[in-house]
């Protein structure tokens, strides 16, 4: 057979295929090279190997071979082997290889391995017949293109090896198709049997049996429609022979059931009649005539078992072969026959086969093979009555494939030309024989006549309606009916349309119908029946052609009656009596007058012509008499008619008819006379309350009229067509109903919610009925919800626009109060409704799966979805503004219906929990829509507070952590959710082709926002995300279960990581978006993960176990100016405008994940203490990454992953130039729907105040004229395209910086944390400040955020780097390395004279300055390289000391700081090049004054600063006073600082005269150390001046001696501590105290003090003496 990969090929051939037939396949290159890869499979396709007993014998040996490769099996497998052989009919050996191909893909369908080997089988068996079928079909198609069709033959022919063999094979191939066709009827008539008879025995079977029966009677059903189309497709390719058609023939008459498996044979015995048949086909006459006689002359030989299949295929025969005779030609071999009696032998015989049941065959065969799910009652009615006894095909007819549908009603189709074109004489005898029947009938009913027939034929009505059925959906075949006027189909049309009988009216509007589907086509019909010029009078008169005219008289006959009693007389509450069909003149006349309306509606909504033209016709009144029909005695089907009718009117529908429209529906629901629609005013109607009660009830009681009615409302309150988007009114007038109750809607939508949804739905469960009535309550559910837009609420509160002037209803709060959005909403919180809505939730999953999407039953359950999405988007306006609003002002006639038990819609949830399992599981049904809307409402419920915290009652303590994941854990359905997720998130190489609407990349994309969304709003709580990515939620932990799928790499967390690793970026020439987009947000679900404490053990070592970092970078790609994104480069001008920079913002996305990835495994490596996984993680940053079978792979390096940096893209543009909208504050719209760190602005809210503000100038007259319209018009376009590239631009900025923030810590991380020898980590540095320099330089001036990143990365390698390690030598190496430093210091201080009001960028750069002054003052032979620095810092001129000088005195927190230890560096350059120029430039900026004379604050600023505070401001003095320090040791610093008064700011600080025991006061638990560590800075400072001027400058001395004499009691006290002779303990012993009491020693000793004090005292004494 084939092995797993083979299967996926086969399944992507299909798809290619698929695609092709949808013009959407732009890789044909890859479909030709696959199809002739695999043209030895087609060809050995109808090959099966029976079982043998070679294969058994060595099955039992114990050693097989497969692919091969020599196995030995044991008894287990062999026993598993017999009994697949025995399932499927199959070769011992063929069953053993599938067997161990099953076993890779058991884990992920969740089946055993055998059932698994029967999936796979059937599985290739039908993409093999699948494929072919397309092959063919498209071989012969002519919306393919030429060469492909040309292409396509020649693989038929070699797959039939018919281009060098004889033509017979084709044949040959043909009759293997028949034998299989018989084969898989046998197997399937046999499982039927054993199945049968296990339940006559009463034998149970497994689960597992049961679902291998099923799925092989699917597969099976499968196959043999495949081979039925494939031969189908075969004779139409002219590939068979007329041996064939006398081979399947001989077949049919053995075939006993009329079933699907009969119906299959329909299009293959039609390809057959249409070849051999018709004179146009591949047949002779002499060929025709032979078969004719066996088909027709002789069938009563062979006669089939099903009678009334062998009429049809005898109608269809005589169709064609009658071709023959239409123009004898000269020559024919079949001269001299009596061609008249032979042409009336054919009609007799036409006619015997409709007795047969020939028509009602094919009518069955059209009408029951699709799906009758939207229950047509009017449609279903006529088909019966003309199918009557008809034996009907079973319910499994239904689930054909469309294609095969589309097959038999295109052979169908031919049939119907055929007949029409060559057999008239019969057609016109139908007409002529059932008139004379009819008149015979309705003679007979006259009272004394005696009766003659008991029914009369309905043959031409069957054919009508057949046509109906062939052509409906099938725009392109219904044209032959109107391309040519002279036509046969056309001229049928017109023959068709004269002398109609009431029951045959009804079948050529059924026809008429079918073929009029299309804009095109029904304005053709509507053309066709305005073809009859003027206006029919009440008479009807039956023998004109139906035209409008004619409907319009039938329809105003049954409608004039009802003006004569005029429905307003009748007493309040008496509403009319449903009528019956046999109220109307003739028994058929309502199918007719329903057939009329159905016509009216469908050609009205199909043709904008049609309708505009039945609107506005002079003399019909379409509404008027369409509801006065609905207040007629008619049944109930008709008046669902009429309604439908309304509802085609009101298609696409303007603001004065959709009021002109409730107007005249709100009087007749109430009871009051009709208005013309120009009415704009109600008419007050006595106790019309009690009469729209009355109604409403009446109406109720009937599905059809209630259907369409609600069909009608839902059009009704939908906004009008051409309307700006921005569903600002109502959908009513505002004052409809108000002269008999409340103004709006209300009883229209209790009628809707309360009276139906709530109470109807039940009395119709199980019914088929139940879904449509669902699904249009649903959708008029959502239009009422998905219309109101909150965002006017916003934009009033928060904008000057005057939304009430603006709005097109009277007020916001009208619009609020009256929209049916308050009302609906109100209903959405009563228990009843919420049960239906709960319920309309609930499907069975199997039903689902198994239905089309477009099914009622897919498109409700969908519908209550939308709903419950709505109800959670809304909600919150709706409790918060609009129930308050809607309950001060209503008054007390009306009626609450909301459940006050409700405070949420979550409440109702919580009841409703199983509500859960059912989204999860439709999320993996396959059917996109239904998947998408579930997951995106999974997300909601996550999100929820109150169904997630809260514990379920009676859960187990396990389950108490979340609710949601309680039920799914009780359910046990967490596995079976989330493997269709798992599958779904496999890589599939043509999604590439694709692109983003390959349905495989939609729910991908929709899966993983959905876990980016759970994971997001409680990364560190249990969440539903956690348990579907396979996690074991216990509590508030997480566990890995030991047998679970994440413990076996299978789970949803190992398949995203796949599809990480394995998705590419884009094609060979471009970055692609989407696919871009879709990898970054499953770097994003595992960015969330390993981060998070909850889940990052498990997420890293499962990461680390797959090489995960090692794949990623592998796999990156460097970032060029010239590389494409979406196709166009960063040096494009429309780069910004279009998806190009979404592409380039998701690559940065990703590549910042993929760096903060490598950052953390490098954390824990770091703390595990794992030498030889950091090497290898090392190894990968510098460029080289060694597998795991030691081979090195080159990759990108930590330094080229920083490349982002070198594509420079816009930054933010200038507002386009407004008129209209100059003054408008837009940023109400900033941060809405959009990442709030981004700050984008929201588009919808902008388009939206656009709109209110061009309604505002509007109504104010501003804009008067057309050209005004248009300018306004393009100055909204302007600003929206501008708001879309800012939202680009600042996206496109914060993913850089983020980037940016994301290397920086990669590489200090690299730099610090890692193991390396110190050459090494000099190397990285030294290369890292290489790379980063000149961007630094850059981003100073231009990018101010990006430029702090930068800095903080350069001074922290800079404090890495040993200035004395070997790198920094006197070798050329050396100078290399000081030149890099250099560089770095030279582009600090540009960056410093540049900077402008961002204090952190400069404190940075004052860092690394300050690092690189001390660095090289470290180095004792650099006298050279420091001359150089000085020049540098002159050559950067004034304004660089002088922004240093602002920093160092007036900067916040640390920046004054790191400004002081700069200036102090460059003093001590200064000192080292004997320079002056940093001294005078401080004296020149007057800064030496400002900071000296700042001591005299010390203490005043110690008092004032919190305990927080003071060790900073503490480091600050101790800066401050060592810059005044480093000044003062030279004699003109020295200079400076006494003349800037340092002893007299000293003094005036207070420092010295505190209390020695207490200090200053200060928020210190240190105070008293910190006092003297401040004392100790400024006696350091007086000593460093008075060294420096020398014991000869007699001022020093003087004032320094006055310092000593002024402050003795404090140098005392100070003494006496350092002796420790009394004095208060310090808590510790002082740090300072020594150096301080030897500074003090030093100055006394300088200054002479003691001497100078004794010589003080001796004078002082003398004079006393003297005295």
């Amino acid at each position: 057979m084939t092995d797993r990969d083979s299967l996926e090929g086969l399944r992507g051939l299909h798809q290619d295929l698929i695609a092709l037939e949808e013009s959407r396949l732009p890789n044909i290159e890859r479909l030709w090279a696959d199809l002739e890869a695999r043209i030895d499979e087609f060809r050995k396709l109808l090959d099966k190997t029976p079982k043998s007993e070679t294969s058994r014998k060595r099955l039992a040996s114990g050693t097989i071979q497969i692919d091969g490769q020599e196995y030995s099996i044991n008894e287990e497998f062999q026993e598993s082997t017999r009994l697949l052989a025995d399932v499927l009919d199959l070769d011992e050996l063929e069953s053993a290889r599938l067997l161990h191909d099953a076993s890779d893909d058991a884990e992920t369908l969740d089946r055993s391995i055998l059932a698994t080997a029967v999936i796979h089988c059937h599985e290739y068996r039908q993409f093999l017949l699948e494929c072919l079928r397309l092959i063919l079909k498209l071989s012969t198609d002519l919306d393919t293109d030429e060469d492909t069709r040309n292409v396509l033959r020649q693989l038929i022919d070699l797959i039939l090896e018919t281009k060098d063999g004889p033509a017979r094979n084709g044949s040959l191939y043909a009759q293997k198709c028949m034998t299989a066709m018989s084969g898989v009827e046998k197997s399937l008539y046999s499982l039927a049997e054993r199945v049968q008879s296990s339940l006559t025995l009463g034998q149970t079977s497994t689960y597992e049996h049961d679902e291998i029966t099923t799925l092989q009677q699917l597969s099976l059903g499968q196959e043999h429609e495949s081979l039925g189309a494939i031969l189908t497709h075969l004779v139409k390719s002219n590939y068979t022979g007329v041996e064939d058609f006398h081979k399947i023939l001989e077949h049919l008459p053995t075939v006993d059931r009329w079933n699907t498996l009969a119906a299959h044979y329909a299009p293959v015995l039609a390809a057959f009649t249409a070849q051999y048949g018709s004179p146009e086909g591949s047949g002779s006459l002499r060929e025709a005539r032979l078969l004719h006689n066996k088909i027709v002359v002789s069938k009563d030989t062979a006669p089939w078992a099903l009678r009334n299949f062998q009429a049809a295929m005898i109608s269809w025969w005589l169709a064609e072969y009658s071709g023959w005779y239409l123009d004898q030609p000269l020559g024919s071999p079949v001269q001299g026959v009596n061609l008249e009696a032979e042409s009336q032998a054919r009609s007799e015989s036409f006619f015997q086969a409709l007795r047969d049941g020939a028509f009602q065959c094919t009518l069955s065969l059209c009408s029951q093979i699709r799906p009758n799910d939207w229950h047509d009652p009017a449609r279903n009615s006529l088909t019966a009555l003309l199918l009557h006894e008809t034996t009907s095909l079973p319910h499994e007819a239904s689930l054909m494939s469309s294609y095969f549908q589309d097959l038999i009603m295109e052979q169908i189709e031919i049939f119907a030309d055929a007949f029409i074109t060559n057999m008239p004489d019969t057609l016109r005898r139908f007409q002529v024989e059932e008139d004379d029947q009819r008149i015979k009938l309705l003679s007979s009913l006259k009272p004394g006549v005696p009766s003659s027939v008991s029914e009369h034929d309905l043959h031409l009505e069957r054919f009508m309606v057949i046509i109906s059925y062939a052509f409906e959906h099938r725009t392109d075949a219904a044209q032959s009916f109107w391309a040519d006027t002279e036509s046969n189909l056309y001229g049928f049309l017109q023959w068709a349309s004269k002398r109609q009988s009431t029951p045959r009216v009804g079948a050529f509007c059924e026809m008429l119908r079918g073929i009029s589907e299309g804009e095109n086509c029904a304005t053709f019909a509507h053309n066709f029946l305005c073809e009859e010029g003027g206006f029919t009078s009440a008479k009807i008169r039956r023998s004109s052609p139906l035209a409008w005219a004619q409907i319009f008289a039938e329809l105003d006959l049954y409608t004039s009656r009802i003006r004569e009693y005029p429905t307003a007389n009748l007493a309040a509450g008496q509403y009319i009596v449903k009528g019956q069909a046999d109220d109307i003149d003739e028994p058929e006349s309502a199918i007719m007058l329903e057939t009329y309306l159905r016509l009216m509606s469908h050609v009205c909504r199909e043709s904008t012509l049609a309708r505009s033209w039945v609107l506005h016709h002079p003399t019909f009144r379409a509404m008027e008499v369409l509801l006065l029909l609905c207040s007629s005695a008619v049944p109930s089907r008709l008046r669902a008619c009429a309604f439908a009718a309304v509802q085609a009117l009101s298609t696409n529908k303007t603001v004065e008819l959709g009021s002109s429209l409730w107007i005249s529906l709100d009087q007749w629901v109430s009871g009051g006379s009709l208005l013309p629609p120009s009415s704009l005013k109600p008419a007050k109607v006595s106790n019309a309350s009690a009469w729209a009660e009355a109604t409403f009830n009446s109406m109720a009681n009937e599905f059809e009229e209630t259907n369409e009615f609600i069909r009608l409302l839902q059009v009704l309150v939908s906004p009008v067509a051409d309307g700006p988007g921005l569903n600002d009114a109502l959908p009513f007038p505002e004052w409809l109903g108000s002269t008999y109750r409340m103004p709006g809607i209300e009883p229209y939508i209790d009628f809707v919610l309360g009276k139906v949804f709530a109470i109807k739905m039940q009395e119709l469960e199980g019914s088929p009925q139940l879904r449509i009535l669902r699904w249009n309550v649903l959708n008029f559910i959502a239009t009422c919800l998905g219309t109101f837009n909150e965002d006017l609420v916003i934009l009033a509160n928060r904008t000057t626009i005057a939304v009430d002037t603006a709005m097109n209803t009277s007020s916001l709060m009208a619009y609020v109060r009256f929209h049916p959005f308050s009302r609906v909403m109100e209903w959405m919180f009563n228990e009843r409704v919420l049960a239906a809505l709960f319920a309309s939730a609930h499907q069975d999953i199997t039903e689902i799966s198994r239905s089309l999407p477009d099914s009622p039953l897919v498109l409700a359950l969908l519908r209550s979805i939308d709903v419950m999405n709505l109800i959670m988007d809304l909600q919150s306006t709706y409790l918060d503004i609009a129930r308050p609003l809607v309950k001060t002002q209503s008054s007390a006639y009306r009626k609450p219906v909301h459940s006050p038990s409700l405070a949420s819609f979550e409440d109702s949830v919580a009841k409703n929990l199983g509500l859960i399992v059912d989204l999860g599981l439709y999320s993996g049904t396959g059917i996109q829509d239904l998947a998408i809307s579930s997951i995106k409402l999974l997300q909601k419920f996550a999100s929820s507070r109150k169904l997630n915290v809260q514990p379920l009652q009676g859960q187990a303590q396990s389950f108490s952590g979340n609710r949601l994941i309680g039920v799914l854990q009780q359910e046990e359905d967490l596995e079976r959710i989330a493997r269709p997720l798992i599958l779904a998130m496999q890589f599939d190489t043509r999604e590439l082709v694709q692109g983003p609407d390959s349905p495989g990349w939609v729910i991908k994309s929709v899966v993983l926002d959905f876990l980016n969304d759970c994971l997001a709003v409680s990364p560190n709580r249990p969440n539903l995300a956690h348990a579907l990515l396979g996690f074991s939620c216990t509590g508030a932990g997480l566990d890995v279960e030991a047998d679970g799928l994440f413990a076996r790499s299978s789970s949803l967390f190992h398949a995203i990581l796949r599809l990480v690793v394995e998705y590419p970026d884009g094609d060979e020439t471009t970055m692609l978006s989407w696919a871009l987009d879709l990898k970054q947000k499953g770097l994003q679900v595992l960015s969330t993960l390993w981060t998070s404490h909850l889940t990052s053990i498990f997420t890293l070592v499962e990461l680390r176990a797959s090489d995960f970092l090692f794949a990623l970078f592998i796999s990156q790609k460097p970032i060029e100016v010239s590389t494409g994104w979406d196709g166009q480069s960063v040096k494009d001008s429309e780069f910004i405008s279009t998806s190009s920079a979404v592409a380039f913002e998701h690559y940065l996305q990703q590549r910042r994940l993929l760096i903060e990835y490598t950052s953390s495994e490098l954390r824990l490596v770091s703390s595990e203490g794992a030498p030889s996984l950091q090497g290898r993680i090392l190894s990968t940053l510098l460029g080289s990454t060694t597998m795991p079978t030691g081979e090195a792979v080159p990759n990108l390096t930590i330094f080229d992953l920083f490349d982002f940096a070198e594509v420079d893209f816009a930054q933010d543009a200038t507002p386009p130039a407004t008129n209209y909208f100059s003054g408008m504050d837009f940023s109400v719209s900033t941060g809405l729907g959009l990442d709030d760190i981004v700050h984008g602005y929201d588009l919808r809210m902008v388009e939206e105040m656009l709109a209110l503000r061009h309604n505002e100038l509007r109504k104010s007259g501003l804009m008067k004229d057309p050209t005004e319209e248009q300018v306004a018009n393009t100055e909204a376009e302007n600003l929206i395209l501008y708001f879309h590239g800012q939202n680009i631009r600042h996206s496109l900025a914060f993913a850089r910086v983020q980037t940016l923030k994301a290397w920086v810590d990669l590489m200090t991380l690299v730099v610090v944390k890692c193991d390396l020898d110190q050459g090494t980590r000099s190397t990285l540095t030294l290369q890292g400040l290489q790379v980063i320099t000149p961007k630094l330089d850059q981003y100073a001036l231009e990018n101010t955020s990006d430029a702090v990143e930068l800095a903080c990365l350069v001074r922290t390698l800079l404090f890495q780097l040993n200035f004395n390690s070997s790198t920094l030598d006197k070798a050329r190496a050396g100078d290399v390395a000081h030149d890099r430093l250099f560089q770095v210091f030279r582009t600090a201080l540009r960056a410093i004279s540049i900077s402008d009001g961002n204090p952190l960028i400069r404190e940075v750069l004052y860092n690394i300055c300050h690092r690189y002054l001390t660095g090289m003052a470290e180095i004792l032979d650099a006298p050279l390289r420091r001359q150089h620095n000085t020049q540098t810092i002159k050559a950067t001129g004034e304004r660089l000391i002088d922004i240093v000088c602002d920093d160092a005195y007036g900067g916040a927190g640390t920046c004054r700081v790191s400004a002081l230890l700069l200036l102090n560096s460059l003093v001590l350059l200064a000192k080292s090049e004997s320079s002056t120029y940093l001294v005078n430039s401080l004296v020149r900026t007057n800064f030496i004054v400002v900071i000296v004379e700042a001591i005299k604050d010390i203490p005043q600023e110690l008092r004032e600063t919190s305990a927080r505070d003071v060790p900073l401001l503490l480091y600050y003095y101790e800066s401050k006073l060592s810059l005044i320090l480093t000044i003062s040791q030279d004699r003109a610093g020295a200079t400076q600082i006494m003349n800037a008064g340092l002893f007299q700011a000293v003094r005036a600080s207070g420092l010295f005269t505190a209390d020695p025991d207490l200090g200053i006061e200060m928020d210190n638990s240190d105070a008293l150390n910190k006092y003297y560590e401040l004392l100790l800075y400024v006696v350091r400072v007086i000593t460093a001046v008075v060294v420096s001027r020398g014991t000869d400058n007699a001022q020093t001395i003087e004032q320094a001696r006055y310092f000593l004499e002024e402050n003795r009691p404090s140098i005392v006290a100070i003494f006496k501590r350092q002796a420790k002779i009394g004095g208060v303990p310090m808590g510790r012993p002082s740090l300072w105290l020594d150096e301080l009491v030897e500074l003090t020693v030093l100055l006394m000793t300088m200054t002479e003090f003691l001497s100078y004090e004794e010589q003080r005292d001796s004078q002082k004494s003398s004079r006393i003496g003297f005295s």
